[in-house]
């Protein structure tokens, strides 16, 4: 039987696969770029690099981390204060969200329509990782979406995101630490 956490653990792992992908890609683009040889047509063989491969593989890199710890808070159903609750989920999604967008639409302007270079292994590349980076995208899109409503209809977004709340062992239950007044 199919379970909520399953499905979101399922997006998860893809996440860190297609994110894996898009590091190799991205790791690989900047090689060539760095190292171009004396000959190469590409920048008159200058070595370079692109600024948004940059930004798509430091994404990629937060993305890993990021699955892998949400990973392990919903299968080991741990609590880390407020890191661990839908709304900080929800905060780190966003925000890959946001990177994943602007890192595939500008490398969709860059390199949107590379048909006419196929026979070049750099052309190919460089379609692959605008398609992982979209892709990536789109699996992010489906966890804000399921996360969102997850918290929404049971009105946890405050509460642990591995969705088994104990009051006794819970971090979000404990009692804020009373003071006494100096002079008593």
């Amino acid at each position: 039987m199919v379970t909520r956490n399953g499905i979101r653990v399922g997006l998860y792992v893809l996440v860190w696969l297609f994110s894996a992908v898009l590091l190799g890609l991205t790791a690989t683009r900047l090689h060539y770029t760095l190292r171009l040889p004396p000959g190469d047509p590409l920048n008159n063989g200058n070595s370079f690099y692109d600024p948004i491969v940059a930004e798509l593989l430091v994404t990629s890199v937060l993305a890993m981390f990021w699955s892998s710890f949400i990973i392990h808070v919903i299968h080991r159903s741990y609590d880390y204060g407020r890191i661990s609750s839908f709304a900080g989920e929800l905060v780190g999604l966003l925000g890959l969200f946001a990177l994943y967008l602007v890192g595939a639409a500008i490398a969709s302007t860059y390199w949107g329509n590379l048909f006419w270079c196929h026979q070049f292994w750099q052309c190919r590349i460089l379609t692959v990782l605008v398609a992982f980076a979209w892709m990536c995208w789109v699996l992010v899109f489906a966890l804000v979406f399921v996360s969102a409503m997850l918290a929404a209809t049971n009105g946890a977004f405050l509460r642990p995101l591995h969705g088994q709340y104990d009051a006794r062992d819970s971090f979000f239950q404990r009692e804020p630490k009373r003071r006494r007044a100096w002079c008593f």
